[in-house]
């Protein structure tokens, strides 16, 4: 039987659009205006995506608390591998979100700026300067790609320019208890990597 039977041309076409667009940035979240639809339309198809999905040996979750949807490969491929400093910007923001989010309402967004990190990567003494310029936006760039962040502001220089952080982020950075994720930037502190490294810290 075909898959896509009973379904109207249009909504064909959009169900082959957002599995390819989950498949290639792994979330939506229901916070992002511009993915909002399409979160909704995966609703109402769930069974639909799950099973071609789980024909190519991806899994979709779905966390209606959070408002996110998640694609994760079971197979091991597709992952993007993060440098060092990509790392640990995501685990910072993982952090922050996780302060913020205590002074907020369930509601309300979480939203920082770009000294917020800088301050919080010196507080951790986890280098003795700050990260540059370059490397936070080519960081942030890539986890707007994502759907983990939206940048607020263009100028990624400033240190008062604004990201907006996702919950999606809950689910790209997995932990029982925000401890897990110090004890992560301890090694990264501790350990000899040099910036450039690549980590083994992965976005399915």
């Amino acid at each position: 039987m075909n898959l896509l039977e009973g379904m109207l041309q249009r909504d064909q076409e959009e169900f082959r659009r957002i599995c390819n667009k989950l498949i290639n940035v792994c979330f939506l979240c229901k916070q992002n205006e511009a993915a909002r639809s399409d979160y909704y339309f995966v609703l109402k198809y769930k069974e639909k995506f799950e099973n071609l999905l789980g024909t190519l040996g991806y899994r979709i979750e779905i966390n209606e608390e959070y408002g996110v949807i998640q694609v994760t490969n079971g197979l091991n491929t597709n992952r993007q591998n993060l440098k060092l400093y990509d790392s640990i910007i995501l685990l910072l923001l993982r952090i922050l979100f996780d302060e913020k989010k205590r002074e907020l309402s369930m509601s309300d967004e979480v939203i920082v700026n770009l000294g917020d990190i800088q301050d919080k990567f010196l507080s951790l003494k986890i280098r003795d300067k700050m990260i540059d310029k370059t490397t936070m936006g080519n960081a942030l760039r890539m986890l707007r790609r994502y759907q983990l962040v939206e940048l607020l502001d263009s100028d990624l220089k400033n240190e008062e320019s604004r990201i907006l952080i996702y919950s999606s982020i809950l689910m790209a950075v997995r932990v029982e208890d925000i401890k897990k994720v110090y004890e992560k930037i301890e090694i990264y502190r501790k350990g000899k990597q040099t910036d450039e490294e690549t980590d083994q810290t992965e976005i399915d």
